[in-house]
């Protein structure tokens, strides 16, 4: 799966990889951090949350829009660096009074500024790496190969921001307030050994940078660009926009995940799991897992004796291991809510060597779909995810509206649903991802016109922005319908964004 890929992308992906391992590390405490740093309620904690993570997505337009004009790898470096002073002033403990609470908003305007630099711009790279006519065919491979690497540092993330945090805690002695500090420190790590990636191993990708010194030393990719009429340029960016409209939606249903699925884990989902099922809730024996993915492949598909053997000896020790911590397992294992928000990274992880070589014999044959209607599929796959949850929700109670002074439910459900149906559910929702996010990244590196590359990967993270804030619908539906609507309003959505895109169809596989 990693053959034949410009060596560029491995490089951009493993410094994309640490950013979003620090991102993802700070994400997983932070809600908690607000409330038991400033004593802030649910609501507004939430209202803070949910804010920083809109302006996460909407300010790659800005930082587009500037890498049009300065670079994109100007525009990644300088992005870093603002990264990094947002995280350092979050590293540092300052109480909960009201200069803390000021420090903390300039420092996630610094965060989501710098995103916004980095995140598109790195991506607009990543896309230009295929502008090159030998890897053109190479090119939704590549992007798949770049979202699984962000994934990794997805499915690490909450484990170690939760033991940093105790180690903070019980080795150094912190107060349970400053120790989330240490957590947000992390974040400032991963930066650094992103941007060492980024220059240690430039040159494999300096040519996609952009700016005025890569058009004055110019290369075969730039020269090969086309020049587009008005009307080509037009009929580019309305079929981008027709994407960012549908995949508004996609996040809109797919972000659930830290909402409504997420209440409906903590009110109506078993808190205890035995057996084999309780090993899912180990994040290590997920990465067993995935080493046995990846070594099957490899095993497979390699042309030398001693790479299969090694393959086999991973697939051999990992199974073994596997095996061996089931047999220690003893009595229940308790779940908490967030802990199915590991599923998604890990079936992202897990999954992309197999929607690869899927998509790869298609491409074989001749039958591959082209990106929009992969779109289109996802957004099906997505429906068909919140059907089964309608279809286990008939006959539950309604959702809970009372909480405590702490936010939480007041009197538990009876309803102890087993946790399979969520973990089934985030398998189908990945498999959507899988087919809509990186393939729609893809869609708009191949597609925008060179002008404004910047822009439109910028546009992709305002839908995306704007999906994000949609989420709140989930919290309005919980408890106002019966469980079984709310999941129908999120099948519907994608229904409808899917129908939309099969109308449009011709229109958007003309620009492809």
């Amino acid at each position: 799966m990693f053959e034949g890929q410009p060596k560029g992308l491995f490089a951009l992906a493993l410094a994309n990889t640490g950013e979003r391992f620090g991102y993802y590390t700070m994400i997983a405490v932070f809600a908690l951090f607000l409330r038991a740093n400033f004593g802030l309620t649910p609501g507004v904690a939430g209202t803070i949350y949910s804010s920083f993570l809109m302006f996460v997505y909407f300010f790659p337009l800005i930082g587009g829009i500037m890498a049009d004009k300065f670079g994109f790898g100007r525009m990644v470096t300088v992005g870093i660096l603002i990264m990094f002073a947002g995280y350092l002033l979050l590293s540092v403990p300052l109480g909960g009074n009201t200069v803390a609470l000021v420090v903390m908003l300039a420092a996630l305007l610094l965060i989501g500024f710098g995103t916004g630099l980095f995140k598109g711009n790195l991506q607009v790279m990543v896309g230009n790496l295929y502008d090159d006519p030998k890897y053109a065919d190479k090119r939704d491979s590549g992007f798949s190969i770049f979202y699984m690497a962000i994934n990794i540092g997805a499915l690490f993330a909450p484990t170690a921001a939760i033991k940093i945090k105790e180690y903070a805690e019980t080795a150094l002695g912190y107060s349970s307030n400053d120790a989330y500090h240490f957590s947000f420190a992390v974040a400032c790590a991963s930066l650094i050994l992103s941007i060492a990636i980024y220059y240690i191993f430039r040159s494999t990708f300096r040519h996609t940078e952009g700016g005025k010194k890569s058009a004055v030393k110019g290369n075969a990719t730039a020269a090969a660009e086309p020049e587009l009429t008005k009307e080509e340029t037009k009929q580019r960016i309305v079929a981008l926009c027709l994407v960012f409209a549908v995949v508004i939606f996609f996040w809109m249903a797919f972000h659930q995940n830290g909402l409504s699925l997420t209440y409906f884990a903590d009110e109506f989902t078993a808190k205890s799991s035995t057996g084999v099922e309780s090993m899912a809730f180990d994040v290590w024996n997920l990465v067993l897992i995935i080493f046995i993915v990846y070594a099957a492949f490899s095993l497979f598909q390699s042309k030398t004796s001693k790479a299969k053997m090694i393959s086999a000896a991973v697939i051999v020790v990992s199974v073994a291991l596997l095996i061996w911590k089931y047999y220690r397992l003893t009595g229940e294992v308790s779940i908490s809510a967030p802990i199915f928000q590991q599923f998604n990274p890990f079936y992202v992880v897990a999954l992309t060597p197999v929607s690869m070589a899927i998509f790869g014999s298609l491409a074989a044959k001749g039958k591959e779909p082209s990106a929009p209607r992969k779109i289109a599929y996802g957004m099906i796959v997505a429906a068909v995810a919140y059907a089964l949850m309608m279809l286990f929700s008939f006959g539950l109670p309604m959702p809970e509206t009372v909480a405590d002074a702490s936010g939480n439910p007041v009197g538990k459900h009876v309803a102890d649903v087993t946790p399979n149906l969520l973990i089934g559910t985030y398998l189908i929702l990945t498999f959507g991802e899988l087919l809509l996010s990186p393939m729609g990244i893809s869609f708009v590196s191949k597609v925008a016109p060179p002008k404004y590359k910047g822009m439109m990967m910028g546009g992709w993270f305002v839908a995306t922005a704007i999906g994000n804030q949609l989420v709140l619908v989930g919290g309005l539906l919980w408890g106002a319908v019966p469980l079984w609507i709310c999941w129908g309003v999120f099948m519907a959505v994608c229904l409808v964004a899917a129908i939309f895109m099969f109308t449009m169809m011709k229109r958007l596989e003309k620009v492809c």
